[in-house]
């Protein structure tokens, strides 16, 4: 019993890790996009994949699962030590492929569960052939598995960028994007909610459709699973691959999501601002959100079995006659370990790979996330077809989607370093949990007493590790929402943050300007144009150490040139906070026009700093929403204002410095100092026009 109780721990420990690595599939995307919160993803996945996990997976599983090991039921050759072999062999083999989930969950690598508890099968495979001198491992099965390290990627990839490339041609570069998006939305969400349909039958819910069967409530689960073998792929056949009866529901599904996307989409104020996003981005926010709470609902569903059905197997023989069968039933009691593992690890721990995903490869919008994940759904249903039957990982098939669509905005737009880690990590999976297994397994040798002893040591080193490595688990990291709503992520919004808090410290300036020039005291206004101005330069220093970190920027210009940008931008509050010391050096000339004429000059400046500002704003939303077109052109309109507007400040300068030269011989210091004030705030305005000029090689690449 003292083993068993060990093996429900590692069970358990399994299935935080699965929940604590794999969430990002579901979840990562959905955060580096800003269509969710961290506090937000978190919490949907955990209940998402609660409730895969606990009402959708299979009451039944095979006990040698996945295909790997072929074991002959009926020939005899199942001994009670044979079983007992096998039971000891997948505690350690859920324990190896626990361990290395745990160390890739520490450096924020997205690893297959899947095949890491393959590696640790196969490796306890070859010591059991060995030591039973019988063929048990499926190495055609084997080799299925790596060549989907390259096939599920990069047909993932592959739809990501096709994906994601219609929804630019037929969107993003229109004129009037938000129209087209009106309508051609719910027509593309018809495909996705059709995959989606699919594959919630065949891979989510294909547990609750064999329970009706049994139950009485359908005729036939034939009627609405693929056959497992000798199917035809005429729907109307038996043995159908995809039968009539789920395509029909599949169709209904998407035909009711994209009747309701269209309702919903004539009724609201698409130009709102909602979490930092406008127009099409906003539509597509929706269905990025929608298709990853179906991608946590399928993989708690599918996943759980990695945790809990070696465990089964082990429940059977240790607990019952001590000899294995092909199937075994999974006890309530341990579908809730299994769900609630998972949900726990999705809380404390999952954070951490969803960053990567979602930040690190390459810079994911809503569209883009969107794109990725239909993607990921339509490879996975196609490799779960039967006339494939490949275990493929969730994880690859995501990983690629992403990095297609990031290559849809140029080789640049991904960070091929980060790749090349996750892809090394990837092929690692089965080596490393398979040498593991070995290892824990040889060192019991399938003595209970052995492995009461090596388990909790192993726990033991696992948990010095992470907290010698700094990676203790806090529950309140995945839950608390940093930095207020958690939408200042990219370098471009944080400019935009910039380029506000200058415009504030222009508007304290007028105001100082304003107050001189009326004859009031200017000394609380300039002093608060000094304390704006302090604040921009916090933000661009926050802003100059986070380029420093960020590999997203080639997506649409050089660090070195972004630098240039922000050094221009930050100039504009520089020459407001001058113009607001000039203030307190001498009393301007004392004349009612020439004071009029500053203060005409004052807010022609703030009117060209405002439409600045705007340019800022819509330079974000160029990068948010894809490179549209019809951002394009308003940022250049936008450029052209500032420009204009700048001119139009140099003829209300020059005219004011007319009217004092020509009205100040009385009191030729005053004139001097208004003409110095002057030349400070044109100073402000050329500013302006330098860094709003500064953004055409982006729109003009």
């Amino acid at each position: 019993m003292v083993v068993i109780g060990l093996a429900l721990i590692v069970c358990a420990y399994m299935a935080w890790n699965i929940g604590a690595n794999d969430v990002a599939n579901a979840m990562g995307t959905s955060v580096g996009s800003r269509a969710l919160t961290l506090k937000q993803a978190v919490v949907i996945a955990a209940i998402f994949e609660f409730a895969g996990a606990f009402f959708a997976g299979d009451a039944v599983t095979d006990t040698v699962r996945k295909g790997i090991l072929m074991v002959d039921f009926d020939d005899g050759s199942v001994t009670e030590e044979f079983s007992t072999a096998i039971a000891y062999g997948f505690i350690a083999a859920m324990m190896a492929a626990a361990t290395w989930l745990t160390i890739a969950t520490r450096v924020g690598l997205p690893v297959s569960t899947t095949h890491s508890i393959i590696g640790g099968i196969v490796g306890v495979g070859l010591v059991l052939e060995y030591e039973f001198q019988t063929e048990l491992i499926n190495w055609e099965k084997v080799t299925q598995v790596v060549m989907s390290w390259v096939a599920s990627p990069l047909i993932g990839g592959l739809l990501g960028f096709t994906s994601f490339m219609i929804i630019k041609k037929l969107i993003l570069e229109d004129e009037n994007p938000i129209d087209k998006s009106r309508w051609l939305a719910p027509i593309l969400a018809f495909p996705t909610f059709f995959v989606l349909g699919l594959a919630l039958q065949y891979k989510a819910l294909k547990g609750f459709i064999s329970r009706a069967d049994r139950a009485g409530w359908i005729d036939d689960k034939g009627d609405w699973l693929p056959a497992k073998e000798g199917g035809v792929f005429d729907p109307f056949a038996d043995n159908a691959w995809i039968p009539i009866n789920s395509i029909l529901l599949a169709a209904l599904i998407g035909v009711i999501s994209s009747l309701i996307l269209y309702y919903v989409l004539r009724r609201i104020d698409i130009s709102e601002e909602v979490r930092g996003f406008r127009g099409v981005e906003r539509i597509f926010v929706w269905l990025q959100i929608i298709t990853a709470a179906y991608v946590a609902f399928a993989h708690g569903a599918n996943d759980r079995s990695n945790a809990i059905g070696p465990m089964a197997a082990v429940w059977q023989v240790l607990s019952g006659d001590g000899v294995l069968s092909a199937k075994a039933d999974i006890p309530l009691w341990l579908v809730l370990l299994g769900s609630a593992g998972i949900a726990i690890g999705v809380m404390t721990w999952g954070w951490r790979v969803m960053e990567t995903i979602g930040k690190k490869i390459t810079d994911i919008t809503p569209t883009r996330g969107f794109a990725a994940e239909f993607g990921a759904a339509t490879t996975i249903l196609i490799f779960s077809m039967p006339f494939l039957a490949v275990p493929v990982s969730t994880t690859h098939t995501l990983v690629g989607a992403v990095v297609g669509v990031g290559l849809a905005g140029g080789a640049k737009a991904v960070d091929f370093r980060v790749f090349g880690k996750i892809a090394a990590s990837w092929v690692a999976s089965v080596p490393v949990a398979a040498f593991g297994a070995v290892v824990l397994y040889v060192a019991s040798g399938g003595d209970p007493l052995k492995m009461i002893v090596i388990l909790p040591l192993s726990f033991m080193a696992i948990g010095y590790a992470i907290w010698r490595s700094g990676g203790e688990v806090h529950i309140e990291d995945a839950l608390s929402d940093a930095g207020g709503d958690g939408l200042a992520t990219t370098p471009f919004e944080v400019f935009h943050q910039h380029a506000e808090a200058v415009e504030v410290t222009v508007g304290h300036m007028l105001e100082a300007v304003n107050t001189a020039c009326d004859g009031g005291d200017p000394t609380e206004s300039i002093q608060a144009t000094i304390e704006a101005e302090l604040v921009a330069d916090n933000v661009k220093t926050e802003l100059r150490h986070m380029v420093a970190d960020d590999r997203r920027l080639g997506v649409h210009v050089s660090i070195e040139d972004f630098l240039y940008m922000v050094a221009r931008q930050d100039r504009i509050a520089d020459y407001a906070q001058n113009v607001a010391e000039q203030l307190a050096f001498r009393p301007l000339l004392d004349n009612k026009e020439a004071k009029d004429n500053l203060k005409l000059m004052a807010q022609a400046v703030a009117d060209t700093v405002a439409s600045y500002e705007d340019a800022v704003l819509a330079l974000r939303d160029f990068t948010i929403s894809g490179e549209t077109k019809a951002a394009q052109k308003k940022i250049a309109d936008l450029i052209r204002e500032v420009n204009l507007k700048e001119h139009e400040a140099d003829g209300v300068e020059a005219m004011a410095a007319a009217y004092v030269f020509s009205n100040g011989e009385e009191s030729p210091l005053a004139a001097m100092h208004m003409y110095r004030v002057l030349q400070r705030l044109d100073d402000v305005a050329n500013a302006c026009e330098k860094a709003a000029n500064a953004f055409l090689p982006i729109i003009n690449r």
